[in-house]
């Protein structure tokens, strides 16, 4: 039997870059009606947003995921480099203030260096070179976790897969039950149409006083308003069904949620047909596993 894939999923992977910095790439998915992405990228790097929501949809179908790209860079010291314009602008009023005052010592190159905007820091061009490494560097980390959120997401699909055949297997059984209760329905409703007719006709016979015809008519009539042969037999096709789809490995999610509210509709109309406690009674223990069938199936791809 092929192995279904979750909705449920966590990866991540780190690393770092040329220029000293860190990143670490975090990626969640959870249940959702289809495939949501959505990237948190820091500044200067939307470009590479495009190539990996299309990485993303080449291999999954349904989930809304989460991409988060956290850079760490290293702190270094900026380097400074003297203004030019604002350098001969302060040797001149120095010179000029050091001329007005006989005897003060010439001020220092320090000093002058040190005087505000005379030094600024240095900017270097852009290396694209270096951007398009780092790019490509971030692409794979990002396809690394992706491959491993997939494997996470196959793990958690494993063992959903074993709670659905548990459940398709409990409700199948519940099914089987539910024909057995209904089998004896009829001859449940004349005990009790003859119980009710003695109540209303006093002492005697009831069957000396309502003709046999006219009891098989009222019986007939009654067995047909509860007659759960079709619900039980399309709640067989869509174990049926079911079983199948689960067997078939593929993104079956959508169907599943499908043939899920159809085990919900057969299961209701049966218990409302119900004429004994006793069926009605498996009617809502048959209800209560379709439910936690449908609540597990909500998270198959």
């Amino acid at each position: 039997m092929s192995i279904l894939a979750s909705m449920t999923g966590f990866a991540r992977d780190s690393g770092a870059l040329p220029d000293g910095s860190s990143f670490v790439w975090e990626l969640r998915s959870v249940n959702g009606r289809g495939l949501d992405v959505r990237l948190r990228l820091p500044p200067g790097l939307d470009v590479l947003e495009a190539p990996l929501r299309e990485a993303v949809g080449k291999r999954l179908k349904r989930g809304n995921l989460s991409a988060n790209l956290t850079l760490k860079r290293e702190d270094r010291a900026p380097r400074l480099t003297p203004d030019p314009v604002a350098l001969e602008a302060a040797i001149a009023l120095v010179l000029e203030v050091s001329a007005r005052l006989p005897g003060a010592p010439v001020p220092s190159a320090e000093a002058v260096l040190s005087l505000p905007g005379v030094l600024r820091a240095e900017v270097s061009e852009p290396d694209e070179a270096a951007e398009e490494a780092k790019r490509k560097t971030l692409a794979a980390s990002f396809a690394v976790a992706l491959d491993g959120l997939v494997a996470s997401r196959a793990r958690e699909g494993a063992q959903l897969t074993k709670i659905l055949e548990t459940l398709l297997g409990e409700i199948a059984a519940l099914r089987d039950a539910a024909a057995v209760e209904a089998a004896g329905q009829p001859a449940a409703q004349r005990a009790r149409l003859l119980e009710n007719l003695a109540n209303l006709l006093g002492e005697g016979d009831v069957r000396a006083r309502v003709p046999e015809e006219r009891l098989a008519q009222e019986v007939a009539m009654l067995a047909q308003r509860s007659d759960v042969r079709e619900e039980l037999d399309r709640l067989s096709a869509h174990i049926t069904e079911a079983r199948t789809l689960l067997a078939s490995g593929e993104a079956i999610g959508r169907k599943m949620e499908f043939l899920t509210q159809e085990f919900v509709r057969e299961a209701n109309t049966l218990c409302s047909k119900s004429a004994s406690v006793a069926l009605t009674r498996v009617g809502l223990e048959l209800k209560a596993a379709i439910e936690r069938l449908r609540e597990q199936a909500a998270n198959v791809e």
